[in-house]
């Protein structure tokens, strides 16, 4: 199995990392021919205007919607959220649809704040037993989602993993998170795989662990503390 990532800015990097842990082979999207034979692709965080004007001016964009249209499955981590939302609303309140337009829901950028404001989480993940590590970095804001797309996961009452079919999206980092299960069952459930069956090394013990399976979280939260600049 080949998954893209998008390669144009961001924490790009950190996804290829994951993909190769569960035995994908990545592949780095920066040109239109990049998507060729991927079975799907992932969308990083970073600076979404940024990576909006690159698409744009790489020819990316174009041809990833095309893809997407014909169902080439995607995944949206906190910037990539913003790209594939149909409705984005920025600082001073207006709203622009997002650069791809694929998911029906509104995004409040950086609504959680600046590099400071970012903080981890444990978060109940439907299909995932025991609590997921959430990163959350200049995270946006789930305001509103369409009938259509079901909430996987929740923070303090707000949508933080969507999903639309083969279109899924988050507004934390869980490539960030030394925890490979959400990677896992988005590739298991767009490839038909069984969950288990990618795994072949590990990045390391998740931070600390988990709650019977179905429980609520939220616990306490602690400040996150990136090793490197992160943005959204």
């Amino acid at each position: 199995m080949k998954a893209g990532v998008l390669a144009l800015q961001g924490a790009f990097r950190e996804h290829a990392e994951v993909l190769e842990a569960l035995g994908v082979e990545p592949v780095e999207v920066r040109l239109p021919d990049h998507l060729s034979g991927v079975d799907a692709v992932f969308l990083p965080g970073g600076e979404s205007t940024t990576i909006a004007k690159l698409l744009d001016s790489s020819g990316v964009q174009a041809a990833l919607r095309s893809r997407l249209v014909d169902g080439l499955p995607v995944f949206g981590t906190c910037a990539g959220l913003i790209l594939l939302a149909n409705e984005v609303e920025d600082e001073h309140g207006r709203s622009y649809p997002g650069a791809l337009d694929r998911l029906d829901c509104t995004v409040a950028r950086n609504a959680y704040g600046r590099q400071r404001e970012s903080f981890e989480a444990s978060l109940a993940v439907e299909g995932i037993e025991g609590a997921f590590p959430g990163v959350f970095v200049r995270a946006p804001v789930v305001t509103k989602v369409g009938p259509a797309v079901d909430v996987l996961a929740t923070h303090d009452g707000h949508p933080v993993l969507l999903r639309r079919g083969t279109t899924w999206a988050a507004t934390f980092h869980p490539e960030l998170s030394g925890d490979l299960r959400v990677h896992e069952r988005f590739l298991a459930e767009v490839s038909g795989r069984g969950v288990g069956t990618l795994r072949r090394r590990s990045l390391g013990s998740p931070p600390e662990a988990s709650l019977p399976a179905g429980q609520s979280v939220p616990g306490p939260e602690r400040p996150f503390r990136a090793e490197k600049e992160v943005t959204g």
